[in-house]
Formats: C-alpha cells, sequence, structure tokens
C-alpha cells in the first residue's frame, strides 16, 4: 500500500517555471500549459492549484477547508497526494 506523500506543511507549493493555469476557452474547464503540453484538471486540482500563490501547504490546506467546510486531515492527504503526483510530472515545485 503506498504511503502517504510527506509533503511539509510549512512548504511552499508553487508552477514549475514555464508552467501556466488558465481555463479553457472551449470547455471553461482549468488545463495547465507547459512546453511539452496541456494536461486538463479536475475541479479539485484546479482549486488547489489556484491557491499555489505564496502560501504555504497548511494555509492553503486550511482555505480550501474553511470555503468547501470539509474534514481538514482528509483534505491534507488529498491535497499532498494531488501536488505530489503534479511534483513528479514536473509541473509543480514544492520550496
Amino acid at each position: 500500500m503506498p504511503t502517504e506523500p510527506q509533503i511539509a506543511d510549512e512548504l511552499h507549493p508553487r508552477l514549475a517555471p514555464g508552467v501556466r493555469l488558465q481555463i479553457d476557452r472551449t470547455t471553461g474547464e482549468g488545463v495547465l500549459l507547459f512546453p511539452e503540453g496541456i494536461l486538463e484538471l479536475n475541479e479539485t486540482a484546479h482549486e488547489i492549484l489556484t491557491r499555489c500563490d505564496g502560501r504555504t501547504l497548511s494555509e492553503l490546506v486550511r482555505a480550501l477547508a474553511d470555503e468547501y467546510d470539509v474534514d481538514l486531515s482528509a483534505l491534507a492527504a488529498d491535497v499532498r497526494e494531488t501536488l505530489a503526483d503534479l511534483q513528479r510530472r514536473k509541473l509543480v515545485e514544492i520550496a
């Protein structure tokens, strides 16, 4: 069974250089544009990435939990998993 990605609460996730978050004009869905292509995002990933604006991981999770009234610990695990996946794809940096 895979372990939960270990991204510390005090780290700052951000888009990698050359990666842009925008809304596709045709579909209205969030996408990541990068030199090698495009990645369509689900609503959750889009909401996470719109908050990668200099906040720490814990601030980002707290903002999402407050907005959507969801359990903080379950949300934190989902956010870490999403960011770890995007980090493996070199679309997000965490520093």
